[in-house]
Formats: C-alpha cells, sequence, structure tokens
C-alpha cells in the first residue's frame, strides 16, 4: 500500500468511516438505553432490569445500528476495497454512493444487511449483557 498509494492509502476511508461510526454509536448507545429503561419495573430502578430485558436490549441496540449505518458501511466497504486503478471507480463518498444507487437502485446500499443483523443481535445481546455483568460484580467489590 505505502509503494503505490504513500501514507494516505494507509488512511483510504478514514472520512467515511467517521460519518458511520458517529450516528451509529448514538444510535447503538441509545437505542440500547431507552428500550432497557422500557423494562423498568413500575416503582423501581434501571438496576432492576432482568438479564433477558438486557439481552433483548443489547441485541435490538445492534440491529438499530445496522439499520440506520449499513448504507455508508456499504460504501465504505466499497472505497476501501476498490483496486488502485486510475481513474479510480469511486472518487468519493458521494460518487459512490450515487453509482450504487444509479446501478443497483436504492437497494444496492442495503446489499448484504441480512446477515449483518443475523450477526448483531447475539454478538450485542452477548456484549452488553457481559458490560452490565461485569458492572455489578464492580460494584459489590
Amino acid at each position: 500500500i505505502l509503494a503505490r498509494q504513500g501514507i494516505r492509502g494507509l488512511y483510504k476511508g478514514t472520512m467515511v468511516t467517521l460519518l458511520r461510526d458517529v450516528p451509529a454509536s448514538a444510535v447503538y448507545f441509545g437505542g440500547y438505553e431507552w428500550i432497557r429503561r422500557m423494562f423498568i419495573p413500575k416503582g423501581g430502578s434501571i438496576s432492576d432490569v432482568g438479564t433477558a430485558a438486557t439481552l433483548f436490549a443489547g441485541g435490538m441496540a445492534g440491529v438499530f445500528n445496522w439499520i440506520a449505518v449499513f448504507p455508508i458501511d456499504l460504501v465504505k466497504s466499497r472505497l476501501q476495497t476498490q483496486p488502485d486503478t486510475q481513474p479510480p471507480k469511486y472518487t468519493g463518498t458521494l460518487d459512490c454512493m450515487r453509482k450504487v444507487v444509479k446501478a443497483e437502485g436504492v437497494a444496492g446500499l442495503y446489499r448484504g444487511i441480512v446477515p449483518a443483523l443475523v450477526r448483531s443481535f447475539p454478538a450485542n445481546a452477548a456484549c452488553f449483557a457481559g458490560y452490565e455483568l461485569t458492572m455489578k460484580m464492580l460494584d459489590r467489590m
């Protein structure tokens, strides 16, 4: 990469990654907290939310995350993996998005979302459950 593209080649796709990760984090953590709070028992607190509700909230947070940002993730992946040809297939984020929509329709921006969602639910459910369990254990110390 360095020999063909220079130092910039190491950072190809960085801006589009930030465009994905900033809103993704808001949706991810906000979605988790929003769903989890729906399971607070009447008169209870957030610490009263059970494991099943935490697993569900974590899984859905992952699903919400991918639904919200999948198109920009697809664009990021295409930009980062395009061959080093001149002229490049895509000149930037908007150019890539336009070309995908023109060639494949809006549905093209969601190509591959089903496997991402199927993987996302259990992975994020386990992640948040592990986090909450760890926090409860640390609080007891």
